[in-house]
């Protein structure tokens, strides 16, 4: 790299201001990338449920993500990378396309005005004023409980757990190929951060997808390929179809899961990065209309709502502290429309004889991250039930639910039901109580 084009990116992105320099940011927006290529092929094997074009989704899916990715690094400077949300992309299939019986035309316009209202929320700055007002104990404890979601998914993706009836989880069997590859990556990469090595998590990465190759799971299917087109889906939303009576509360939650979903994980991810001052977010409300324009850009290129991803606390993890890591995170989006081959070599999952879809190279690197997001849960005052049990509530609902917006939902309403009964209920901002009826007003209306 040149010296002009290194200070460029030094002014661009106040590297040394952060403490970083450009060879951590591009290894921490390739950890950052590597553990969320699993989307490239999830999303599209999920919207293809509802009938869209498997090939124009992956397309859609790169872009999307490219371009939150780029709007996150420009307008915030944080390395916090976006894509299309997982959760968001199940409730988009099962609960709307099918369970509602819409199009996914339709459905693709509930997202977009979804997005237009982010968009317009965010410039009123309700957005950031929600990480504001979020109590102390609730922010430790949904970076917490994000830590623990994380590791609940590299959990079942390394099969290291499993489902049981009665007892909703289990030991998996360990004797199983790619379990045992993820389990050798598992202690590569925890002996690699004991030991402080740079860039642990990718060198973990790359260890697992050795072992994988070794094993025969990880199969090489060449490097470069044309990408499918993007036709069947671009532009294919149905804004006027969405606007009735019935959609109203797809709408609804559509914004609700988004907006707590990207609080939740810009909260967790910058306390984790040291970007938090006295409880607040600098930059919150750019970082939020990167959010919001990544969702109406997905909805127009064909794809569910555009998040802010926990995963990005992997890059963070390596020393990720700049928009520089997103900008990094997203040329391996664009890169994976010509190396899609290689990129499912490492991000694709492994079929096992009794029909689970396991991860296992990018599994242990989840299971780490979830062990050091886990420490936030230090900072909360456990001594006082009514900041201590919402913040229990909220990190023990999350992983449980598998939803960070559930979890968040808990403790809002937890918390503000325990500050009114002990007369407490002036301490907190007056639309903590607020959201806390909305969410409760949500599982009354929508079960």
């Amino acid at each position: 790299m040149t010296q002009s084009s290194s200070g460029f990116l030094e002014r661009q992105f106040r590297l040394a201001a952060h403490g970083s320099t450009v060879w951590t940011e591009v290894l921490a927006g390739t950890t950052t990338f590597l553990t969320m290529a699993y989307i490239i092929f999830v999303q599209p094997t999920v919207l293809s449920a509802a009938g869209m074009d498997f090939g124009a989704v992956m397309v859609a899916t790169c872009l999307s993500s490219a371009a939150g990715c780029v709007l996150m690094a420009l307008l915030a400077n944080y390395p916090i990378a976006l894509a299309p949300g997982m959760g968001q992309n199940f409730f988009f299939v099962y609960a709307v396309v099918i369970g509602m019986q819409v199009s996914w035309q339709v459905a693709l316009g509930a997202v977009g005005i979804a997005g237009f209202l982010f968009v317009a929320t965010t410039r009123l700055g309700i957005r950031d004023e929600v990480i504001r007002i979020m109590p102390r104990s609730l922010q430790h404890a949904t970076g917490a409980g994000i830590g623990l979601l994380v590791a609940v998914i590299g959990l079942e993706w390394a099969g290291i757990v499993v489902d049981a009836p009665g007892t909703l989880v289990t030991l998996g069997p360990l004797d199983r190929g790619p379990v045992i590859q993820a389990l050798v990556g598992l202690l590569v990469t925890i002996a690699l951060v004991a030991r402080r090595v740079p860039g642990s998590l990718l060198w973990g990465i790359l260890a697992s997808t050795a072992v994988g190759y070794g094993m025969g799971y990880v199969v090489f299917e060449g490097v470069i390929g044309a990408p499918p087109s993007i036709a069947p889906t671009l532009l294919q939303l149905d804004i006027l179809g969405a606007l009735t009576p019935d959609l109203i509360a797809v709408i609804f939650v559509f914004l609700l899961v988004d907006l707590f979903d990207t609080v939740g994980t810009l909260v967790s991810v910058s306390e984790q990065a040291g970007l938090m001052r006295d409880g607040e977010l600098p930059r919150a409300r750019q970082a939020f209309l990167a959010d919001a324009i990544a969702t109406v850009v997905g909805a127009g290129l064909g794809t569910s709502t555009v998040t802010s991803y926990v995963e990005s606390a992997a890059g963070v993890a390596v020393g990720g502290r700049t928009g520089l890591t997103s900008l990094i995170t997203a040329a391996g989006f664009l890169l994976a429309l010509l190396f899609h081959p290689l990129v499912r070599m490492i991000g694709g999952g492994v079929e096992t004889a009794d029909g689970l879809t396991l991860y296992p190279v990018v599994a242990p690197t989840l299971i780490v991250v979830g062990a050091l997001m886990v420490k936030n849960a230090a900072s909360v005052d456990w001594d006082d039930a009514t900041e201590g049990i919402p913040a229990f509530l909220t990190l023990i609902v999350m992983p449980l639910a598998v939803s960070i917006t559930e979890g968040i939902a808990f403790g809002f309403i937890a918390y503000s039901f325990l500050k009114l009964v002990t007369g407490r209920w002036r301490e907190p901002h007056w639309l903590v109580h607020l959201f806390a009826a909305l969410f409760l007003m949500r599982y009354v209306v929508l079960g």
